[in-house]
């Protein structure tokens, strides 16, 4: 197997059997899925039971770790020269390691960390992410935080969108404890090495479920632990990016307290070590000023469109 797939889940069988069918339904066959399990969960392990095919492998965890401890353990079970993530709540496209692979085939250096663009899925409508690829000689840590607009996904990376060696998931292990900006920050990390390199593939390969009826970590608005995280990761960041992720991503979480200290202490924050520009100080304002709820639907009015059919799913016969 040159690829091994690693899955984290927990207590979300029909999610996971989910995920694990687009991954066996990939064009590209030589791969092994591997689902980490985290805690007890028979649910699960009984589900996936019900998969024919000798490329699944599970890995049932004694005790419960979180997403970055289970993706840790999946990587160090992993056979396969490349590690490709896959959350349980995400799908792939029949084509996307073969794409990602095709890609890494061109790098210019040793370990290169492969991603594609995704389509963010909301019960309102599908939004492509990210909207460009990086520019030449652009620092990383801005084209993944600055915006360019007023809504977030110009530049982006998502887990379920890479593609990376086996060797330098294993040198660069995700964070266990950061429940937020967890592929950020190993992103980050991992570009701190002198042979890895961030490539794109530039089509839309993943589909990112952002389902609002369900508890997602995404929905999770860790505050106070995300600011003490991108003050210990300040080396990370130019200090154009360190102002943005302060004034957008933070503040978004920060916004539901609607505390004007907290504002204050954000920008505050922003602008004694960072160099925020305009667009930030006017993403700022409209975090602050209007409600979350408003915020997500101008910006699916603005940057979506109309929700596509569901990728269809493999059928048993198809994993045979």
């Amino acid at each position: 197997m040159d690829v091994s797939v690693v899955i984290p889940t927990c207590n979300r069988p029909d999610l996971a059997t989910r995920a694990v069918r687009s991954a066996l339904a990939q064009t590209h066959r030589d791969l092994e899925v591997i689902v980490v399990i985290d805690g007890p969960d028979d649910a699960t392990e009984a589900a996936l039971k019900e998969i024919d095919d000798d490329r699944l492998r599970v890995l049932a965890l004694p005790s419960r770790g979180k997403a970055p401890n289970a993706r840790n353990q999946g990587v160090l079970a992993a056979s396969g020269q490349w590690v490709a993530l896959l959350d349980d709540d995400d799908e792939w496209m029949p084509e996307k390691i073969s794409a990602q692979l095709a890609l890494a085939a061109g790098a210019t250096r040793a370990l290169p960390i492969v991603a594609t663009r995704m389509i963010s899925r909301t019960p309102r409508a599908d939004t492509v992410m990210p909207r460009r690829l990086p520019a030449p000689g652009e620092p990383l840590s801005e084209y993944l935080t600055v915006r360019r607009g007023l809504f977030y996904g110009d530049g982006f990376i998502q887990t379920s969108t890479i593609m990376a060696p086996t060797e330098l998931l294993r040198r660069v292990p995700f964070t266990v404890g950061l429940r937020r900006q967890q592929e950020l920050d190993w992103t980050l990390r991992a570009l701190q090495h002198d042979d890895v390199e961030l490539l794109y593939a530039p089509d839309a390969l993943v589909l990112w479920h952002q389902d609002e009826n369900r508890d997602r970590i995404s929905l999770h608005n860790p505050w106070e632990e995300q600011l003490e995280w991108v003050r210990s990761s300040r080396k990370l960041f130019t200090p154009r990016a360190y102002a943005a992720v302060t004034m957008s991503v933070i503040s978004s979480m920060a916004a539901p307290t609607r505390s004007w200290k907290v504002a204050r202490e954000l920008l505050s924050e922003a602008r004694t070590h960072g160099r925020p520009g305009a667009i930030d100080y006017v993403t700022f304002a409209q975090i602050w000023a209007l409600p979350p709820n408003v915020r997500h639907r101008v910006r699916d009015l603005v940057v979506g469109r109309r929700s596509s059919p569901a990728v269809p799913a493999a059928s048993p016969g198809d994993n045979a």
